[in-house]
């Protein structure tokens, strides 16, 4: 299982959100390429990124930030938040991105996913942010009557090269991750599955790594807070 330490970009500076709250971020550091440096020298093998402006913009709002992480750093990123069109993602994959994330086009315009993810093999994927199995868009402003589920399996055969799946009631709780929801959709789908929100704990890597076949986790607070230890973490699952 692949650790993704998270870098949540609001206003240039790295910071974290409460439930998915923009009026309820904490500042954890302004300089987001030094951060990207630190995570790297702890030995972490991905970078996970998210515009949270640009996720309530509809467009990029960080780009500036998001480019120096990329100059800084020599491990590949993925990146989510106002990715909505093809010239947005030619750009970001053409400047160095490994592979961005589709989260509100995926319910909204499921046919750009289709298009992306067979332009760009191997480097889409999708972000599934759900409350109570409902699926969210637009930055968790807006409810739909979608299933995570559902819509997962509607990409099977598109190419997707991984699904995000967000709880939003866990992001930045530091309660846990939703481990047993995180675990019926990777068995209920061929696509791998990258779980976020509310891992906090070495346990609760160690739960969603041995509650089924889990692909990925991503942790952000819980780093900048110092109550996981990147490096203890990684060593931890490679064992």
């Amino acid at each position: 299982m692949i650790l993704y330490p998270a870098i949540d970009l609001k206003d240039g500076q790295c910071v974290r959100l409460l439930k998915g709250a923009m009026d309820k971020a904490t500042v954890f550091n302004d300089d987001p390429a030094g951060q990207a440096r630190a995570f790297v020298a702890a030995g972490c093998e991905w970078l996970h990124l998210v515009d949270l402006n640009g996720a309530f913009a509809g467009r990029p709002v960080n780009a500036d930030a998001v480019e120096a992480i990329l100059a800084a750093v020599d491990v590949p990123c993925q990146l989510g938040g106002g990715i909505r069109d093809m010239a947005t993602i030619d750009r970001w994959l053409s400047r160095g991105l490994a592979r961005v994330i589709l989260g509100t086009v995926a319910v909204e315009n499921p046919a750009l996913v289709r298009e992306a993810a067979a332009a760009f093999p191997g480097r889409v994927a999708v972000g599934l942010d759900a409350r109570n199995g409902r699926v969210a868009t637009r930055g968790w402003a807006e409810e739909t009557d979608l299933h995570v589920t559902e819509l997962a399996r509607s990409f099977e055969d598109a190419g997707v090269a991984a699904i995000i799946y967000t709880d939003i009631d866990r992001d930045g709780a530091m309660g846990g991750p939703n481990v047993a929801a995180t675990a019926e959709l990777a068995r209920a789908t061929s696509i791998p599955v990258i779980a976020s929100g509310g891992v906090s704990s070495l346990d609760d890597l160690i739960a969603l790594r041995d509650a089924g076949p889990v692909a990925g986790a991503i942790t952000g607070r819980a780093l900048y807070d110092g109550k996981l230890d990147l490096r203890a973490a990684l060593d931890a699952l490679a064992e």
